[in-house]
């Protein structure tokens, strides 16, 4: 039996056993927001329940079946009966707050106490049931929040190939851009992004290194926050770098977004980079201000994407629609060569050394199941295991098994230097030109799949804000003949409270945002039939 087929069983499986006539037709819109849902429960209209079966139903139809998205690698086995408890403690008089009862679905690099395993994607961990919540996890929980089930994934969050295909992984296959089914959803949260964009559960969670919340975010039309590195714990995650990895919300709003931050933010004692979160942390959601772009000083940054006559158009559109708003738009510019080079071509190489050191460390402490206990070996199960190389190699597997120790004095200083040089160049645009935040284009419109040569970007400022581990905010601002384009909001460290509100009232000048068509491929497209000779 396949995966899909396992998967869609499972989700039939589970709504059987709670309502044979499966889900019931809801009073809002499978696209209505983390917030209006809460509401609805709150009103009573609808159960957690009720939200959780419709969800398993939409899974069931569109991830499995019909469009075939391939969004979802594993469905949690108690989320309906976390859902009933939930609603039990509602018609009791308790709410634990604005995600009570709302369904979220997270990366399957996230590790959650429901019996599903954590697999990265790979085959090599189908096995790492760990039977232990990541504390973001627990911190949904304890917010009142039901874990539906895990995303699929670019695989090993797209650290394995210089060749990759975004989006797809040995475990899960290849996800599908819910706006044109041919196209990318991008990566590596492919999952998260696509599942979200097609109203497959409220909210969901992402991590990010370099461009791996806020891509497939802005490329599925959705909003996407990677925050500052340290605000949110990463215990418990698969890692790439303890450097620049970070957790963050991917959901279809922005005060969604804020709502799942200030559950999962905080000070975790056993990720010493969180130590000062609870310092930091704010209630986001009670900080978005309508009023955030008036008279706010915005720094407009051009030439981080490839220019095309789409993206320059949304772009421009938003910069009128930031200005109509009560914005003071300034032009700033980028960095020059000496200081973009070094970082571009130093990061690589710290990546390589820090995954080398905290991959070790992450399989050496998986369960027994997994048999995989080290990069080397994980090398040796993927030569050997075809499934896994069947699109793209392991490059950069390889070079990381060679690159130095992350005691080494070179990589220490390689390291420094290229977190000062992006820390740097983002204090200075944003101090020079006495602005609050820094805007471009997310990223150009997502690209059609290509298996035999891999992603093609268009370039984004998501490198800058990575390095510097600053946070980096995406909104939708358009689209291009139907495919979206975000706009990129980044502060200064510990600046999330004010790009979220400020993010939130582009939102609502602009309410850019679309739901998606699950149109099959580009050449389907109604204004485009003609150039496909279709009419």
């Amino acid at each position: 039996m396949s995966k899909s087929t396992m998967l869609a069983a499972a989700a039939a499986l589970l709504l059987a056993a709670a309502d044979p006539g499966h889900a019931q037709s809801l009073p809002i819109s499978p696209y209505a927001s983390a917030g209006d849902a809460e509401a609805a429960m709150q009103a009573g209209k609808i159960t957690s329940e009720a939200l959780v079966k419709a969800d398993l139903a939409r899974i069931a139809t569109i991830d499995k079946a019909g469009p075939r998205l391939n969004s979802i690698i594993a469905l949690n086995p108690h989320a309906l009966a976390d859902a009933r408890k939930l609603d039990a403690e509602r018609r009791a008089g308790h709410v634990r707050g604005p995600l009570h009862g709302v369904p979220v679905l997270i990366k399957d690099n996230i590790e959650s106490d429901d019996g599903t395993a954590t697999t990265a994607g790979s085959l090599a961990l189908k096995d790492n049931i760990t039977h232990r919540d990541a504390p973001l996890v627990r911190r949904l929980t304890d917010a009142g929040a039901v874990i539906l089930g895990k995303t699929n994934l670019s695989e090993w969050a797209n650290f394995r190939s210089e060749r990759s295909t975004s989006g797809w992984s040995a475990m899960g296959g290849l996800v599908r851009n819910p706006h044109s089914l041919d196209r990318s959803a991008c990566g590596s949260s492919a999952g998260t992004g696509a599942a979200i964009a097609a109203g497959l559960a409220s909210a969901g969670i992402g991590t990010e290194t370099d461009g791996s919340v806020t891509c497939p975010s802005a490329m599925n039309g959705i909003v996407g926050l990677k925050p500052t590195v340290g605000l949110v714990s990463r215990r418990y995650i698969v890692p790439i770098s303890p450097e620049q990895d970070t957790a963050g919300p991917m959901t279809r709003t922005v005060a969604d977004a804020a709502a799942v931050l200030t559950a999962i933010a905080g000070s975790d004692p056993g990720d010493p980079a969180t130590r000062e979160a609870d310092a930091h942390k704010t209630d986001y959601l009670a900080a978005l201000d309508p009023k955030a772009l008036q008279g706010a000083r915005i720094g407009v940054v051009r030439g981080v994407v490839e220019r095309s006559p789409a993206t320059s158009a949304a772009f421009d559109s938003a910069l009128a629609a930031l200005k109509a708003a009560g914005a003071v738009l300034v032009e700033v510019k980028l960095p020059d060569d000496a200081v973009m080079n070094p970082i571009g071509e130093g990061e690589g190489d710290a990546l390589e050394a820090e995954f080398k050191a905290s991959i070790n460390d992450y399989l050496a402490n998986t369960p027994p199941a997994v048999t995989v206990r080290s990069l080397d070996a994980l090398i040796a199960f993927n030569r050997a295991e075809p499934r896994e190389t069947a699109l793209f190699g392991q490059e950069l597997f390889e070079a990381s098994a060679k690159a130095p120790a992350i005691t080494d004095p070179a990589y220490l200083a390689k390291r420094a230097r290229i977190r000062g040089l992006a820390r740097g160049a983002l204090d200075k645009m944003l101090a020079d030109n006495n602005v609050q935040a820094l805007i471009a284009p997310t990223g150009g419109p997502a690209w059609i799949v290509d298996p035999v040569n891999g992603d093609h970007f268009f370039g984004s400022p998501t490198t800058l804000p990575a390095v510097a581990g600053y946070p980096h905010l995406t909104v939708p601002m358009g689209d291009a003949k139907g495919l979206p384009i975000g706009l990129s909001f980044i502060g200064p460290a510990w600046s999330e409270a004010r790009l979220l509100a400020l993010g939130a009232a582009f939102e609502q000048a602009t309410h850019a945002r679309r739901n998606p068509t699950f149109i099959p491929s580009e050449a389907a497209r109604p204004e485009l039939a003609r150039a496909y000779d279709l009419h």
